[in-house]
């Protein structure tokens, strides 16, 4: 992603503010917030300072996720790198294989793919399970790209999805050699998903675990460090199940702030009835 920028330290006052007595917490940009303030009486208002105790309750509630180095799994190994031209090329984005009638689809953010001012970026290509130069799973070229017309029109970030037709390899489509996360819509807003990405600093993808919450009723919001430039479009899959090791996609990186312009907290466009029509086109 190109729009995140240093993480804000708003969460650390949060939690001083709930504990009792002189506190010393953790800031997320690095050293510590010390609070002095005694802890509140029975007679303190509910509403001191602005903070009552369901909104004390909410702010404590939102758990920052750990992120991790994504381990070679068949469920990170839908997840890839997108390039410029091939694997040498610049690295900018991040997109996963969605299960489609083709076999052959891959979802990611709409402006990965596609700029409003210029149109569809014609140079991409899919690597899934990119690590360290290496492309098990070859290279696979963008041939076709659908995005909604709000997105062309005039970047409506509610609709910062993209769904992409990738040219078969070896007489092959990508489905036919991975597998496929299913497209989930119309999920709600509170939902345990891992997000799984490549930063575009790094050459291994990285992933974490968190639930997540409501931006607005049009975005979803997670908690999980580390999303920096490279891992807009990258999943959020719930519902991974055993037996196929697969999952549903219920989000990308993208939509507000196209993803978030703090390292530590990634949003996407909710995934309602406008991205279902969007992959029926793209899958018509």
């Amino acid at each position: 992603m190109t729009t995140r920028g240093t993480a804000a330290a708003a969460g650390a006052l949060v939690l001083a503010l709930a504990t009792a007595g002189c506190t010393t917490s953790a800031r997320p940009g690095g050293g510590t917030l010390t609070v002095t303030s005694a802890p509140p009486s029975a007679t303190t208002p509910a509403n001191a300072h602005g903070w009552n105790r369901q909104r004390l309750r909410s702010a404590v509630d939102k758990h920052t996720g750990v992120t991790r180095t994504a381990r070679p799994t068949v469920l990170n190994g839908l997840v890839g790198a997108v390039f410029t031209r091939n694997a040498d090329g610049d690295h900018f984005c991040t997109a996963s294989v969605v299960d489609s009638a083709g076999l052959n689809l891959v979802v990611t953010a709409a402006h990965c793919v596609w700029d409003p001012k210029i149109g569809q970026r014609s140079d991409l290509v899919f690597v899934p399970g990119y690590r360290n130069g290496d492309t098990p799973s070859g290279v696979w070229p963008l041939v076709a790209v659908t995005v909604d017309d709000g997105w062309k029109d005039h970047a409506d970030p509610d609709m910062d999805v993209a769904f992409a037709v990738v040219q078969a390899q070896n007489g092959r489509q990508v489905q036919q050699v991975l597998g496929a996360n299913r497209l989930g819509v119309n999920r709600g807003y509170r939902l345990p998903v891992r997000v799984t990405g490549y930063p575009g600093s790094s050459d291994v993808p990285i992933t974490c675990s968190n639930t997540t919450t409501e931006q607005s009723p049009t975005q979803l919001r997670i908690d999980c460090p580390d999303y920096t430039g490279g891992t807009s479009g990258s999943p959020w899959v719930t519902d991974f199940d055993p037996s196929t090791r697969t999952g549903s996609v219920v989000g990308v990186i993208g939509g507000y702030q196209e993803g978030g312009n703090s390292p530590d907290t990634s949003y996407s466009s909710y995934f309602g009835d406008r991205v279902q029509a969007l992959y029926d086109r793209a899958t018509g």
